[in-house]
């Protein structure tokens, strides 16, 4: 085994004497056949390696990904780390309660010091969406964080909130486009594409094969993955918590890749499999309509060619006529001054024709070439998995012609196609199997090889557990992770109390380790608050959890009941009135809802109503708050990845619009390269 450290001094003490001959020695993810898609880092390699070369010995970090936009240092996302962590020590009670125990624990007058008209007034319409405005130049942004100390945020003694502004101002300085740590999407693509082949002449319009939110992200974070593994030369991804498939169908047919999508849920893959054997009939009438827009655009400029060449001809024509009638009046002079020698319009009649006819001809021609939005049915099932193709029956022959020798011939070689599917070059396969930190994924894939490890949207753990296997496991040479879902990570106090766990989703990071951080389920659910679509007009459901705290008083004072293990689910959706919702609720947690009067409900219902307006605010600081509790989670990830030696790049990536998909980070690593010499 050799990695990039000693590469250089064993090439030149035996290797290649050429550098297309060290390429060629290297293995298939260094000395990818086609120069212009090899990363530029191995020319570069080859060259130092050269017998009698002056170059210094090369190391994987500096050189091997010097052509990917700068990564922010180890030591400036600890930095980062500590900073927010610092931040939202003191800040978390907030998020620390449940709206449910709103009144019951009288959560307003406990944490908050100002009227609820004030908090509303300080982060509704424009104020709120002055959160999410790109940063100025930093320092004025700085500055006002370092103005808002906690003493101007917090009451020294009650530690009740007394400044709204001020706290929305360092909630937006603690925010993720603030900290100077994203890499943009742009600038990464850029990097990975440079010398790559160029993209088919086709592209698959997901719009028509998912809903919009689905295709944003499967468009955006493919385009990624694709970059990703031509750069490392490889072409195999493993998709984790896969669903029904969207990303790995699409990574498959429209990249070429080779995926493995494995989720959990066996309902999952049975649905990702019978999306993957449809997509064949809804390509028939994707094709038609492409087919038809070709036409259109061929004959469309066929026909403004035409016009074109017409006037051409025109102009040319008649300089031509009038040089020759300037020749032929001198001469007529002599012999017929009154004569006519021919009627030019029959001159340009006759011309059309012949235009028209040739025109027609070469452009019809034209259509034998692709379109950039084109492609033929045939060429489309030949890039989808071999089970989603039903081939003609009319193309079959009739099987009481065939001799049972070639019915055995034909059922061997079916067979052995069967077989074979797995080693082709874009298959997408669907499996099953639960996924942890621990999972030896050899055991699953028969065939892995080395590969990208995905996931998009990864619920809970997963997220955590796909960065460690990325870690563990060498065959894995880059990840790229979307999380959500984050009120479903594991912490250590909360599986104290529900018996054994495995590994825990957080912290990840020695430094949060190292401190005994716990944020609790209701601070990571804060995390998943979508802070860009309330800004643009979304609603919060105030009015559902209005009704569900005002029931929690009514089950604890004329109940008795302070806790149980029963869930109410959606029972406001199915409810007319607030009464109807009590009645329906108290079935759902199996109390006796006739000694309570309809009277007594509505009394209860009159106290509070009033107060909807805390409840509206409180749940504003939430939303205000949830970015910078999602920064922590990612912050983490980040800093661990920085903690592992066998990681040569890493960062956090933008990739979708948060309107659209509210967790659009990224987790995006890439390993050090470590590989065989073939002996000389």
């Amino acid at each position: 085994m050799f990695d990039l450290f000693c590469l250089n001094e064993h090439t030149r003490s035996g290797g290649s004497s050429t550098v297309e001959g060290t390429l060629n020695r290297m293995p298939r993810c260094f000395s990818h056949p086609d120069p212009h898609i090899r990363p530029p880092f191995f020319h570069s390699l080859a060259i130092a390696m050269l017998p009698g070369h002056p170059g210094t010995p090369l190391t994987a970090p500096a050189e091997a990904h010097y052509c990917l936009p700068e990564q922010p240092s180890a030591e400036t996302v600890s930095a980062r780390l500590r900073a927010v962590a610092q931040f939202l020590r003191r800040l978390l009670p907030l998020c620390q309660a449940h709206t449910v125990e709103f009144y019951t624990r009288g959560l307003w007058e406990t944490m908050v010091a100002l009227p609820p008209e004030t908090v509303l007034e300080e982060l509704s319409g424009e104020r709120l969406q002055g959160l999410l405005e790109e940063p100025p130049p930093q320092r004025p942004l700085q500055e006002a964080a370092d103005g808002c100390s906690f003493s101007s945020i917090l009451c020294e003694n009650s530690q009740r909130l007394i400044n709204v502004q001020a706290f929305a101002v360092a909630a937006k300085f603690y925010s993720m486009p603030n900290l100077g740590v994203c890499i943009p999407l742009k600038q990464l693509l850029e990097a990975l594409n440079r010398r790559q082949q160029p993209k088919s002449n086709f592209e698959i319009k997901t719009d028509d094969f998912m809903n919009n939110k689905k295709s944003h992200e499967v468009q955006l974070m493919s385009q990624l993955v694709d970059g990703i593994a031509k750069y490392y030369g490889i072409n195999q991804v493993i998709d984790l918590g896969s669903g029904k498939g969207y990303l790995s169908s699409f990574l498959s047919m429209q990249y070429n890749l080779k995926v493995y999508g494995i989720d959990s849920s066996n309902t999952n893959t049975r649905g990702a499999n019978e999306r993957n054997r449809k997509l064949k009939k809804h390509w028939q009438a994707y094709e038609r309509r492409a087919r038809t827009n070709v036409r259109g655009h061929v004959f469309k400029g066929a026909k403004e060619r035409l016009e074109q060449d017409k006037e051409k001809f025109k102009a040319n024509t008649t300089e031509k006529l009038l040089s020759t009638n300037n020749s032929l009046q001198s001469q007529a002079q002599v012999v017929a001054p009154d004569s006519n020698l021919f009627e030019t319009a029959d001159v340009f009649t006759d011309y059309d024709m012949c235009i028209t006819n040739k025109q027609y001809e070469l452009h019809s021609g034209t259509q034998l070439q692709p379109d950039e939005n084109y492609i033929s049915e045939t060429a489309f099932l030949s890039i989808l998995p071999a089970d989603a193709v039903e081939n003609d029956c009319s193309t079959r022959p009739n099987c009481r012609d065939l001799c049972e020798e070639e019915k055995e011939r034909r059922k061997m070689a079916s067979l052995k196609a069967k077989a074979s599917r797995s080693k082709e070059a874009n298959i997408y396969c669907p499996l099953t199997s639960y996924i942890t930190a621990e999972t030896e994924l050899r055991d699953i894939v028969a065939d892995l090889e080395d590969c990208v490890l995905v996931g998009l949207h990864t619920c809970g753990d997963l997220a955590p557990s796909t960065l460690r296997l990325f870690s563990a496991k060498p065959e894995i040479k880059a990840v790229c992770s979307v999380g959500c879902c984050y009120h479903l990570l594991s912490e250590e106090q909360e599986i104290q109390k529900d018996g054994s766990h495995g590994t825990l989703g957080f912290p990840m990071s020695r430094y949060l380790k190292e401190e005994g951080w716990f944020c609790g389920r209701n601070v990571r659910m804060a995390a998943c608050l979508a802070l860009e679509r309330v800004a643009v007009g979304q609603v919060l459901p105030t009015e559902s959890l209005f009704y569900r705290a005002v029931l929690q008083v009514i089950v604890e004072e004329f109940y008795g009941v302070k806790r149980s293990d029963r869930n109410i689910g959606k029972v406001y959706s199915k409810s007319s009135s607030f009464l109807d919702y009590v009645r329906k609720s108290l079935k759902k947690l199996e109390l006796d809802e006739s000694m309570i009067s309809d009277s007594l409900i509505m009394e209860y219902f009159e106290k509070y109503k009033h107060r909807m307006n805390e409840l509206e605010a409180f749940n504003m600081l939430k939303v205000v708050l949830g970015p910078c509790i999602e920064v922590l989670i990612l912050l983490d990830r980040l800093c661990y990845l920085k903690e592992q030696d066998n990681i040569a790049w890493s960062g956090l990536v933008k990739l979708f619009d948060p309107i659209k998909s509210p967790r659009c980070y990224a987790v995006v690593a890439l390993k050090k390269q470590t590989f065989h010499m073939p002996a000389n």
